[in-house]
């Protein structure tokens, strides 16, 4: 529905040709913008039911007419953009509360405390550099990336994917990394956890001690730059220290595998030696979606804000 605001909001008259198949699509756009605001239950303004009435019976005017005005056509093109406004603001608020991030759409997440708040172990001037100009360079890039991969699928063209495909993975990476670190630390932070945590600690690593050890040398001895990480291992059942280089190795941080392909040699070549496009069309035939769904069900349990 929203798609086709794109190619209605602005045209330039060249002919009456042109001029009639807009006001068609206006026509077709405004009865669907109608709908989804049935299907808001009525949630909305009634000024913009009025907009909508008004602009239709422009639309009807302009439509009996033996040649199109550019004038009418332009006041046309302004209700528009009026109803288009009014209507993504609604469509994002929805996904807002939805817990859902439109492609593209991923925003910056405040600092849950004051930028000097981590003085005198992280200065204030870091603070604001990381997280206004680093972590925001991730969102625009991580935005930026999947605009693209959708503008692949769209016109079935995929000679870039290659590219785009990790640039999602290095700034996906390092968005959702920093979104994580940001609430890992806290004025307040400092001491030893508690409870069952501590107690799985001590099972894993033998002690907190050793553990603080481990992960500390882990992230002293990260090759060039990245990350220290624990992790759960929902598969072992037990903790596990991890290293990544840069952020991500082509992957996403933060994310529940749902739907795995191995594409090393190992898996297909005996067979289909180096044809791997035959070994991946293949592999199809063989998914077994009800597992895959368990996996999603139990997946979507697992929520965080969106940013």
């Amino acid at each position: 529905m929203i798609q086709i605001v794109s190619d209605v909001r602005r045209i330039e008259m060249e002919n009456q040709e042109d001029a009639k198949k807009y006001l068609s699509d206006v026509d077709s756009w405004l009865n669907e913008i109608s709908y989804f605001l049935i299907d808001l239950n009525n949630d909305s303004k009634e000024d913009i039911h009025q907009l909508i009435n008004e602009t239709k019976g422009l639309v009807r005017e302009e439509r009996e007419r033996q040649e199109i005005e550019e004038s009418g056509l332009i006041t046309i093109q302004y209700s528009v953009q009026d109803i288009n406004d009014y209507i993504q603001t609604r469509v994002n608020e929805l996904e807002r509360q939805q817990g859902a991030v439109t492609i593209g759409k991923h925003k910056l997440p405040p600092l849950p405390y004051a930028y000097d708040a981590l003085e005198p172990y992280i200065s204030k001037e870091i603070m604001i550099l990381h997280h206004d100009k680093h972590h925001q360079s991730y969102v625009e890039g991580l935005n930026k990336a999947e605009k693209m991969m959708k503008e692949a699928r769209d016109r079935n063209n995929y000679d870039l994917i290659k590219h785009w495909e990790r640039e999602a993975a290095f700034h996906g990476s390092g968005h959702y990394l920093h979104t994580i670190f940001w609430d890992v630390m806290n004025p307040k932070g400092g001491g030893q956890p508690h409870g069952e945590l501590l107690k799985q600690i001590q099972k894993d690593f033998g002690s907190f001690d050793k553990f603080k050890r481990h992960f500390s040398e882990a992230a002293k001895k990260v090759e060039g730059v990245g990350w220290a990480i624990l992790v759960w291992s929902p598969r072992a059942h037990h903790l596990e220290i991890l290293q990544s280089e840069r952020h991500q190795l082509l992957t996403q941080w933060d994310t529940i595998p749902l739907l795995v392909l191995d594409v090393w040699e190992h898996a297909y070549y005996l067979q289909y030696k180096n044809d791997r496009n035959k070994y991946v069309d293949n592999w199809w035939n063989i998914v077994y979606w009800s597992n895959v769904e368990k996996r999603f069900n139990k997946a979507k349990e697992l929520k965080w804000d969106p940013y």
